[in-house]
């Protein structure tokens, strides 16, 4: 099954992301995906057959119970799990395929990850978290993005010499997702960003990934146990039992 966002949205001046929204080419696709643990009577599917499509611009929420599969999705869809059968593509890149090693530079080259809680490091000030995934993914620097002009896009430029115990919960995820953003990645995955905040930073949160998928023509697959925020998402699904369905 697909989803693909009707306006796609403009990619920054110095996005990598091509113009159009396709996203075989530029987005994330998974393509009969399955991931199985154990075998015989201990055999555990995990994800059974997925379909997914998001094109750069879209905003896609995953919803269901814990043990769906909820986590396993985002982990093969970035690349830290390789499924049984099925094909993932990232910015037209199988990452399926190829070594560990090449599989992880894609990861830095194309893929962004945000925690619960933004996960930042407890030592670094909100303008070094941003910074720090330059240093892993040198290729990104040209095209990467401007730490402190992230930081001032997601309306923390104001505490960019804050370090992480001296910031709200909402105010990390933000850190968060710009640090995500630095390296001008072309898919976002997203695990329960809204799990540590109150109804109102949820909403600022998720309206902000929002936005930046709009802006940056990244395509953005969101982990939730929220429904409140679905309002903002483009697309919604539900995983049960390793089985994904497109909701409305």
């Amino acid at each position: 099954m697909s989803a693909t966002h009707p306006s796609g949205g403009a990619p920054a001046e110095n996005s990598a992301v091509a113009l159009d929204a396709d996203p075989a080419r530029h987005g994330l696709v998974l393509r009969g995906v399955s991931l199985q643990h154990g075998d015989g009577p201990d055999l555990v599917r995990a994800l059974d057959e997925v379909d997914l499509s998001v094109a750069p611009g879209e905003l896609a929420a995953v919803v269901g119970p814990s043990g769906a599969g909820k986590s396993s999705l985002l982990a093969v869809a970035g690349g830290l799990s390789r499924p049984t059968s099925g094909a993932v593509l990232v910015a037209g890149h199988d990452m399926t395929v190829g070594s560990q090693r090449a599989r992880a530079a894609l990861r830095r080259e194309h893929i962004g990850f945000v925690f619960q809680s933004g996960n930042l490091l407890p030592a670094l000030t909100a303008r070094d978290q941003v910074r720090l995934p330059l240093q892993f993914a040198p290729r990104r620097r040209r095209a990467g993005r401007d730490p402190l002009e992230l930081l001032a896009e997601v309306g923390m430029a104001h505490k960019a010499d804050r370090r992480p115990h001296q910031l709200s919960g909402g105010e990390r995820q933000r850190v968060g997702i710009a640090r995500a953003l630095v390296t001008a990645p072309r898919v976002l995955l997203v695990d329960e960003p809204t799990a540590a905040l109150d109804r109102a930073r949820s909403h600022e949160v998720v309206r902000l990934l929002a936005t930046e998928a709009k802006q940056r023509a990244v395509a953005v697959v969101m982990v939730t146990h929220d429904h409140d925020v679905l309002e903002h998402c483009d697309t919604v699904y539900e995983m049960v039992d390793g089985r994904l369905s497109r909701l409305g």
